[in-house]
């Protein structure tokens, strides 16, 4: 007599939703019961939830902040052009024209072959329609309008039509599929200023500059810049390198955590008192 075959992952789970959760909370109960019982791992939850939680989101919780922003100007000459591709690794820029909020277009950076090939075209012919958001839309839509134009940058703009940052379909699937998180991490409900055992002051990089200058007794307030993260790019005149130092206004700023895009943490260390 031959066997009866094991039911497969999909009639299990299928199964055990089949008590068809009245809410999003009941959702996530049967989900983490079906994590417990092993009929999901802990990624693929972990993904569910990402999914779940990007409804809720929006643009402004997600979005690489004004001050971060890396953006090319129409005035830059091309070698200056490629220059800033080459360093700072990103495919696709924001030109501007006469200032940050006068983003005129999106300019890829393979289109800086053909200049650096010598062909003889404007840089303005090579630009591609930049699209234009407000910070309050949900994620979900954005990711649905991105697959439906195949666009993969937005600029972000808020309720008075100033460019308020940029947003790449990268971003929201980042909310879904999760980030590589370091020691250096913040949780989420974390103040943006912490003082370790060590004596260092960790910051959030998004940190505002008057949050900053209050703790910390500085007047960075009012330059062109919002965070201390847009003080330290402003400073060093592009984005830092992961372990970068710089001394500014008396303080030694350390970047602890920064990609290609963005710097996520800083460890700050007051002047040491002399006798």
């Amino acid at each position: 007599m031959e066997a009866p075959s094991r039911p497969s992952l999909l009639e299990r789970l299928s199964a055990l939703l089949m008590r068809e959760p009245e809410d999003r909370a009941q959702l996530m109960a049967l989900l983490r019961s079906a994590h417990q019982r092993s009929l999901l791992d802990a990624d693929a939850l972990s993904i569910i939830e990402g999914a779940l939680a990007v409804s809720d989101m929006q643009v402004r919780d997600v979005m690489v902040p004004r001050a971060q922003m890396q953006v090319i100007s129409l005035a830059d000459a091309p070698a200056a052009m490629a220059s800033q591709a080459i360093e700072t690794g990103h495919s696709r820029f924001p030109v501007t024209g006469e200032n940050r909020d006068d983003v005129i277009g999106i300019l890829l950076a393979k289109d800086l072959l053909r200049l650096q090939a010598g062909e003889q075209v404007a840089v303005r012919d090579l630009l591609r329609p930049a699209v234009f958001i407000p910070d309050s839309k949900r994620l979900n839509v954005l990711l649905r309008e991105f697959r439906a134009s195949r666009n993969h940058m937005a600029i972000v703009v808020d309720e008075y039509g100033g460019v308020a940052g940029l947003v790449t379909i990268e971003d929201v699937l980042e909310q879904i599929v999760g980030d590589i998180e370091d020691e250096y991490d913040f949780d989420e409900a974390a103040d943006s200023i912490l003082l370790d055992q060590a004596g260092h002051y960790r910051v959030k990089a998004t940190t505002g500059i008057e949050t900053f200058d209050a703790a910390f007794g500085t007047r960075f307030a009012g330059e062109d810049y919002n965070t201390v993260g847009g003080m330290v790019i402003h400073h060093l005149g592009r984005l830092p390198r992961r372990g970068e130092i710089v001394q500014v206004g008396g303080l030694r700023i350390q970047v602890l955590r920064a990609d290609s895009r963005r710097v996520h943490t800083l460890l700050v260390d007051l002047p040491r008192a002399t006798t």
